[in-house]
């Protein structure tokens, strides 16, 4: 199966690295990418997803989507634009967005969005990181166009309920997720209307695929299908 990798914010295509040979081992062709960033222009969230749904078009057929943190964002709107190619999509520690959401608002400077450092984070999100990972996965994040996060996604094809939807989440559980969500107005309502939802819990902060790449990339294996 094709697998598209999509990272969150301030990630590219190397925060796939670790999980890459796992994938390949059960017999996956990943594609890990790299969003357009600020040399490109003024972007907002849609162009991102355009870069996702040409990568859909370019490999043809079938493909599963997986998309981190912010990358949910971008995968929900790829399933919207192609939910006939689209098998299942994976999300890593984030929810489907309803039509209108944005990722979130962070400070902008120089038209970009700056990595905040690791301490900007609530405690829970990065308590599995050590300070070896955090140095090292620091030196490789990158600048976010400024108004990526905080632009308006578009959806609407209601054919994206039919897509198969995992939720590899750091710490919520099946029972846990409706809870939360009860308190999320509009994003329950989108989750409410999916065909089809499984939640794994991984028992991690937010970035797994640092934290704990061995277990995070079996749980992905397990739900590529």
């Amino acid at each position: 199966m094709d697998v598209i990798l999509v990272p969150g914010l301030w990630l590219d295509a190397s925060s796939w690295d670790d999980i890459i040979p796992a994938l390949e081992a059960a017999d996956h062709r990943p594609h890990p990418l790299t969003l357009p960033g600020p040399a490109v222009g003024d972007l907002v969230v849609d162009d991102w997803v355009d870069a996702v749904v040409a990568e859909i078009d370019r490999i043809g057929g079938r493909v599963i989507l997986v998309g981190h943190s912010g990358g949910g964002n971008v995968v929900w709107g790829a399933a919207d634009r192609r939910p006939d190619e689209v098998a299942r999509v994976i999300l890593v520690d984030t929810i489907v967005p309803h039509p209108g959401a944005m990722i979130s608002e962070f400070p902008i400077g120089d038209g970009v969005v700056h990595f905040p450092g690791w301490d900007f984070f609530d405690e829970d999100d990065v308590a599995d990181l050590d300070p070896q990972t955090r140095e090292r996965t620091a030196q490789q994040v990158v600048d976010v166009p400024g108004r990526v996060p905080s632009s308006r996604i578009t959806l609407s094809d209601e054919r994206r309920f039919t897509v198969p939807v995992t939720i590899l989440s750091g710490q919520l559980d099946a029972e846990a997720l409706p809870r939360v969500l009860a308190e999320w107005g509009a994003y329950a309502e989108e989750v409410d209307r999916l065909d089809s939802l499984e939640v794994v819990r991984l028992g991690s902060g937010h970035w797994p695929q640092f934290s704990q790449p061995q277990r995070f990339a079996e749980k992905l294996v397990a739900a590529v299908r």
